[in-house]
């Protein structure tokens, strides 16, 4: 299976890794940890270095936090955070994502050379689906999501969530071909933590094998999410105090479960301990 992307044709025969890169101040796990100073990049910079020499096959820069109760960001204030890493990224050698839902930034970097938009509105911004269409090979992720981050947790999914992540999905990626995207420039994300409650997250993973059936390359999202803290079982979680920094074991153990049951990317904070779990995993399946 090869997803299709700018620069790159990837090699999903066996499952990759990538590496989260968050331009913020506010995202859940590491806002503000690299990204300090309007201006200053050079964490940033460093962080993109380590990662790939920790092993990441991909990354994915993201200028804007999406975590639940997010506020939305300014265009160009988006603009400044993401296009100095999109540029220095470009020229690591690795496939670079942008995670965006707007099409100006869409096209902006992918007029850098950026590789992939992953879009946790999947295309559904005016604008979003065309940028992406008129590009001649760029890859993209399409996530679900229900309703949208500022308030997606207050009122969460009812009913089958399996069935209707599912339907969004292939509906999403069906409108997107009919639009001209070849299928093999399409990876799926349910969306973990958008919008579900910690039991439909589960339960998504669970049944994660019957999103094989739409045909298109999944993409697991576990890293340090809250539902993690909530079924890990310690004395801080069951207090609600087990913080996003304390959440490694879970999100390997989660990283590796999505992996055994289809998921070909996982997206991730903690490059080098996923790399070095996934070998094991692959010498023992």
């Amino acid at each position: 299976m090869i997803w299709q992307t700018s620069r790159f044709q990837i090699d999903l025969s066996q499952p990759r890794v990538m590496g989260i890169v968050n331009v913020t101040p506010d995202s859940f796990f590491d806002g503000g940890k690299y990204f300090t100073q309007p201006g200053n990049f050079s964490d940033v910079f460093a962080h993109c270095d380590q990662l790939i020499s920790d092993g990441a096959d991909l990354l994915d820069i993201g200028g804007e936090s999406t975590r639940p109760g997010a506020v939305p960001l300014s265009l160009a204030e988006e603009l400044a955070r993401v296009l100095p890493v999109v540029r220095h990224a470009v020229k690591l050698g690795v496939p670079v994502s942008v995670d965006t839902y707007k099409p100006e930034v869409m096209q902006a970097v992918l007029d850098l050379g950026a590789d992939i938009i992953n879009d946790v509105w999947a295309l559904r911004q005016p604008g979003a689906a065309q940028v992406v269409a008129k590009h001649p090979s760029c890859g993209v992720c399409l996530m679900h999501m229900h309703r949208e981050p500022l308030t997606m947790q207050r009122a969460p999914m009812e009913g089958d969530v399996v069935a209707q992540v599912l339907t969004f999905l292939e509906r999403a990626a069906h409108d997107l071909q009919s639009a001209g995207v070849d299928s093999a420039r399409i990876v799926l994300d349910v969306g973990i933590g958008f919008g579900k409650t910690v039991a439909q997250n589960f339960s998504l993973l669970a049944r994660q094998k019957e999103f094989l059936a739409a045909g298109y390359p999944l993409l697991a999202a576990w890293s340090r999410k809250s539902s993690l803290a909530a079924m890990s079982g310690s004395s801080r979680a069951a207090e609600g105090r087990l913080e996003s920094e304390d959440r490694l074991v879970p999100s390997l153990a989660a990283a590796l479960l999505a992996v055994d049951r289809g998921a070909r990317i996982v997206r991730v904070h903690d490059v080098r301990e996923t790399v070095q779990a996934l070998k094991v995993w692959a010498v023992a399946r």
